[in-house]
């Protein structure tokens, strides 16, 4: 019996030797010399089989010289940039989600959607011939491939519509990099070749009309932003007193909802503007303050309904900062629009850089995973909580927020820090092949430095540091996922 286990042991041993050697290969032998690396001056240029020169142990020099070096400080911040798109990518997954998980099934269906199908495609091609879009042939081959969109999803049903949303997610990254590369070229590109009849027209009414109607709507944006702040957090401040939301939930909420409105208050526009989003944004925070302090009479969990209330005050945050974009956009309309008006220069321009690839992250993300997840969420919600809150006369509204949502919540946590470890650890693939990190280091992330500070500077000493600091962050977002996610998928 002891040889017939043995034999077995090493039987087992056998199928499992590839990957137990590839992992001490590729993963394990390479994190422990990247750790040893850490505390090292190892420079590929200085220490190699050419020279005499010996690698020195230099303690915790590395990590000193990372966190004092302000391109580190910059490129964190990219990568923290990046990740304010992450809120919108959520939003949007479920989204479309919620359109996809709709079926065009029953008496009348099928004309109804075919004749919508026709409308907008009709109008899809008015409108592109009407702001001046050229015959040329990425203009037909954009029609014919709206109009296959339009016409075979009211032929198949939403499961064409499934397909098409996800099947830019079998692509190669790279190949989606490259061709949104020539999408934003500043000349021949087809996103500037479509919005410049749009940037004429634009200018022409701007000039036309009086400076005060911009102005004006550079405040009603301002306030649009401090409102959606306002009415989110009014509305955790209720699910605080019901009991739905715990202490460190509300905390961790209202900090996604202050820190950008204090980050982007300096560069509001004018005084006025900047007074619309303090003075009522300083009045909330006292009658908030006034509220907590006065207690509840429903206790719960500190962490009870973390994901609901972090989530929904991450995508408010990140609407309000769209607004007082809009609103500064607003504000210097006049001017650019006297000395005229020039489609950007979306990846060779500093400020357009970002915008540009987040843009294409958000297109990613909607079809992503992320929209499985919420599918197969909510196939799982159980019809007969629809039937009673159709039978309590709920409507649509209410029916997404009292039992939608809430049943989401868990997959809504787990979609959520797992784009947040993404996003720490993401961003190389888009630098390397679209911007090489510019302009100006615009575009560079933590991954992206780190491959530079190792493979093109060949400070591989360094470059670990920064890889290990990576790491810590890394590993914090997932204590969190450990903590909270699995809590959250047991409810």
């Amino acid at each position: 019996m002891r040889a017939k286990t043995v034999r077995q042991l090493f039987c087992g041993l056998g199928f499992l030797a590839p990957n137990l050697i590839g992992f001490l290969v590729f993963t394990l032998v390479p994190l422990v010399i990247s750790f040893a690396m850490v505390f090292t001056n190892w420079d590929i240029l200085r220490h190699n089989m050419f020279t005499d020169e010996a690698v020195r142990f230099v303690g915790l020099d590395n990590f000193r010289r990372l966190f004092a070096e302000r391109d580190f400080v910059q490129y964190f911040g990219n990568t923290l940039f990046f990740m304010l798109g992450m809120p919108l990518g959520i939003a949007g997954s479920l989204g479309a989600a919620l359109l996809l998980n709709k079926e065009l099934q029953g008496p009348g269906a099928r004309i109804w959607t075919w004749m919508i199908s026709t409308a907008a495609f009709t109008g899809s091609v008015l409108v592109l011939f009407a702001l001046g879009m050229a015959s040329t042939a990425t203009t037909l081959c954009l029609l014919v491939l709206l109009a296959t969109i339009l016409i075979g999803g009211s032929a198949g049903g939403t499961t064409v519509y499934r397909s098409i949303f996800f099947s830019p997610s079998f692509c190669s990254g790279v190949a989606i990099f490259i061709l949104w590369k020539k999408l934003y070229n500043p000349t021949m590109g087809p996103v500037n070749r479509a919005i410049v009849p749009f940037l004429d027209w634009l200018q022409r009414l701007v000039n036309a009309i009086p400076p005060a109607v911009t102005e004006a709507g550079s405040l009603v944006c301002a306030g649009l932003a401090i409102l959606l702040v306002i009415h989110r957090g009014w509305r955790i401040l209720h699910d605080w007193k019901e009991g739905e939301a715990g202490a460190v939930s509300v905390g961790v909420a209202g900090l996604f909802l202050v820190i950008p409105l204090i980050v982007a208050l300096p560069w509001t526009p004018s005084a006025l503007s900047g007074w619309i989003v303090l003075g009522p944004g300083i009045l909330f925070a006292v009658f908030a303050a006034v509220t907590l302090l006065r207690g509840r009479p429903y206790a719960c969990r500190l962490d009870y309904g973390i994901s609901i209330t972090v989530i929904s005050a991450a995508v408010a945050a990140a609407l309000s900062c769209a607004f007082l974009g809009l609103s500064n956009v607003f504000t210097a309309l006049p001017a650019l629009c006297r000395s005229g008006l020039e489609p950007p220069n979306w990846l060779g321009a500093y400020h357009w850089a970002k915008p540009a690839i987040m843009l294409m992250g958000l297109w990613s993300a909607i079809g992503s995973g992320n929209m499985l997840l919420y599918l197969s969420g909510l196939s799982n919600i159980s019809p007969e909580l629809y039937e009673a809150a159709d039978i309590d006369g709920a409507s649509s509204r209410q029916r997404f927020w009292h039992i939608t949502w809430p049943q989401l919540a868990p997959i809504t946590f787990f979609i959520f820090v797992m784009s947040v470890i993404g996003g720490l650890q993401g961003g190389f693939e888009t630098a390397r092949t679209m911007t090489q990190g510019g302009p100006a280091g615009s575009t560079t992330t933590l991954s992206y430095f780190i491959y530079a500070e190792g493979f093109q500077t060949g400070r591989l000493g360094y470059a670990s540091a920064a890889s290990w600091a990576l790491f810590v962050m890394v590993l914090i977002a997932t204590l969190i996922n450990w903590k909270f996610g699995n809590q959250y998928a047991e409810d």
